[in-house]
């Protein structure tokens, strides 16, 4: 059994896939795929709780599948019964229970975000960084921070999750991620603000215990 993460219809929920429920279940996909479309439920409903995708098969075929939220899945397997069904269920439940938890947690530490990454545009614009940089200054200095967490700049950590440029990298970083990116962003902040450059600050960040975030720079700045 498997919960996740996923965005749908523009906004993150916790979902299952209709494959996983298969399995789970002792059910064959195509009967789980049936149960889908013989629900009567709204078409709104529909639309906010079953995702369609696909997936390959072990024929190398593409075949089709649904990203279920919490909702879709409880009214789905609602006439799934037995004692094996009810255990498979309240199993479901905690699953779901919990990614909710770690959702908001990134919910927070998204919003947090939001004013770390204000305060590092200010530091770099009362430095003048950023005319010197012909308006590149944020996303310079970003490469660094994402450089000391995960080893990878913004260009190749886009290339990894398979994401363009409009969308929002940071949708795609765990909580933990989110928290060490924000801690590295202030310290990069309080840095400018100091009145360190450029290639100071990434000489220090490019340091081998720079690379955990946790860590970054102790010893070498205070």
């Amino acid at each position: 059994m498997l919960v996740e993460i996923k965005k749908m219809n523009k906004e993150e929920v916790t979902v299952v896939t209709s494959l996983d429920i298969a399995e789970t279940f002792g059910k064959e996909h195509k009967h789980v795929l049936r149960d889908i479309k013989e629900l009567e439920c709204s078409e709104e409903f529909g639309r906010s709780n079953f995702g369609l995708s696909s997936y390959i098969n072990q024929q190398n075929k593409e075949q089709p599948m649904y990203f279920i939220t919490r909702d879709g899945f409880t009214l789905l397997v609602m006439g799934y019964t037995g004692e094996k069904a009810m255990k498979f269920k309240e199993a479901y439940i905690r699953q779901f229970n919990a990614m909710e938890k770690a959702l908001i947690g990134k919910l927070k530490e998204r919003e947090k975000g939001i004013a770390v990454r204000q305060a590092l545009t200010n530091a770099l614009q009362q430095s003048q960084e950023n005319e010197r940089m012909h308006g590149h200054a944020y996303s310079t200095y970003t490469n660094i921070v994402y450089e000391a967490v995960f080893g990878k700049d913004a260009k190749h950590l886009r290339e990894e999750y398979g994401i363009s440029k409009k969308e929002n990298l940071r949708d795609c970083f765990s909580e933990e991620e989110l928290k060490a990116v924000q801690s590295v962003e202030m310290i990069v902040s309080g840095l400018v603000n100091c009145g360190w450059g450029y290639d100071q600050i990434e000489g220090v960040c490019a340091e081998p215990e720079s690379k955990n975030a946790g860590g970054l720079i102790r010893g070498q700045v205070w």
